[in-house]
């Protein structure tokens, strides 16, 4: 039996401004580091074997702000995988990143970085107030750009096509970690969590308009024959 985290990454700047962010590459705001703070302690005690993040930089301070609070007292540190195609700086990063000192395998926590896991892309309306936006398209319209499964801001994506990367990823790479014994944190985003989350839970497109994930709080799978058992962070379980 082994754990699968989710959390989406605390307030990010441009979500206190009202902006339509996406894949804008925003940080955490003095409110989002405070809720990655508190939903790294309400982990702290559960076993974490690896990190995954996006490559946004909001998600990637979440997930290294929770796992400051972690009881175990490993190192996060990044992983620079050999791609095929890699600049010579790339490359350089992968050879030159490799740990040869006493610190070992044991003491680090392995942080891997996935475009899958980005936020949703919201086309022509990243950058643009949301209250602005409700504005000039009406509210309507605003509210199926953002909520609906299957229809897309101007040249964004729609929740389906987000689940589109985001669920191979969990099925070709996450799972078949848990399933070998790992515990695995994700630190994601809202949209990106909604398409993983509605796949766990066997939402119907219908039931997942209504699913609400919020900033820095922990949601705990526990992954048992094949199955998934929805916990809490005190280690109860829980029905799914």
């Amino acid at each position: 039996m082994s754990l699968l985290i989710l959390m989406r990454h605390g307030q990010s700047m441009w979500n206190a401004a009202g902006f339509f962010t996406g894949w804008v590459d925003v940080p955490l705001s003095q409110k989002g580091i405070e809720e990655a703070r508190d939903g790294g302690k309400a982990i702290a005690h559960l076993p974490i074997d690896e990190v995954h993040v996006s490559m946004l930089i909001r998600a990637q301070m979440t997930a290294m702000i929770a796992m400051s609070e972690h009881d175990s007292g490993k190192t996060p540190v990044f992983q620079y995988p050999p791609s095929e195609g890699a600049s010579d700086n790339e490359t350089k990063m992968q050879e030159w990143s490799q740990i040869r000192g006493d610190a070992g395998q044991e003491a680090i926590l392995p942080v891997h970085r996935a475009w899958q896991l980005n936020e949703r892309m919201y086309g022509d309306l990243q950058g643009l107030n949301k209250q602005a936006t409700r504005e000039q398209y009406g509210a309507d319209q605003v509210h199926i750009w953002r909520r609906s499964y299957d229809v897309p801001p101007p040249n964004g994506e729609s929740l389906k096509l987000t689940a589109g990367r985001t669920i191979p990823y969990l099925e070709e790479t996450l799972i078949p970690l848990i399933d070998s014994g790992k515990n695995v944190f994700v630190a994601a985003h809202g949209n990106s969590l909604r398409s993983i989350i509605m796949h766990l839970d066997g939402l119907t497109e219908k039931e997942v308009l209504a699913l609400e994930v919020p900033t820095g709080v922990p949601i705990v799978y526990e992954r048992v024959n094949a199955s998934w058992i929805r916990r809490d962070n005190l280690g109860k379980s829980v029905p799914s």
